[in-house]
């Protein structure tokens, strides 16, 4: 199981990596990797009042009346500025596939396959494996190893540009 921060949930989510990111695609699977860019990363600040979303974690230092000559109030979480969001993973698996049954099947499988394989992708980097039909009749280490092809060929190839967009 991956845990919920390495989870791509909304379908906005989906659609960006799928838009923005690379697409490979080998044997039963087509994998699209949308790579984080972490030049343009905005500099850490130390500010709590980044705007939500803003890829910082502050945690606030909760009000109360201060004491002279004691020290400040401590934190009720560690501050963590500038920390890059983890790797995260989506997965479709469509009705071609098989029934529910052979659905949930290889979604596991393929979900236990990406989980070694996240941290390899570097911190912010996005993942949506797109099962195809054959996926239901590959053992686990044929998908593994089309999965293992797919992301290696994503992380080399150029970005695809957008349509009416100048080179």
């Amino acid at each position: 199981m991956l845990a919920a921060a390495q989870r791509l949930r909304r379908r906005d989510e989906f659609a960006a990596t799928i838009r923005a990111g690379r697409r490979a695609g080998r044997g039963v699977v087509v994998v699209h990797l949308a790579v984080a860019n972490t030049d343009t990363a905005p500099a850490p600040t130390g500010r709590a009042d980044l705007p939500v979303g803003a890829g910082f974690v502050v945690s606030a230092v909760p009000d109360g009346p201060s004491v002279p000559g004691s020290d400040p109030p401590a934190p009720s979480s560690p501050v963590t500025v500038g920390s890059a969001p983890p790797a995260r993973a989506g997965f479709v698996v469509p009705k071609t596939v098989g029934n529910a049954v052979t659905r949930n099947k290889v979604r596991r499988r393929l979900r236990e396959i990406v989980r070694g394989r996240l941290a390899d992708l570097g911190p912010g980097s996005d993942v949506v494996i797109r099962a195809l039909p054959g996926a239901a009749d590959r053992s686990f280490s044929e998908l593994a190893a089309d999965i293992d092809g797919a992301l290696a060929a994503a992380r080399t190839r150029r970005p695809r540009r957008r349509p009416g967009g100048s080179s």
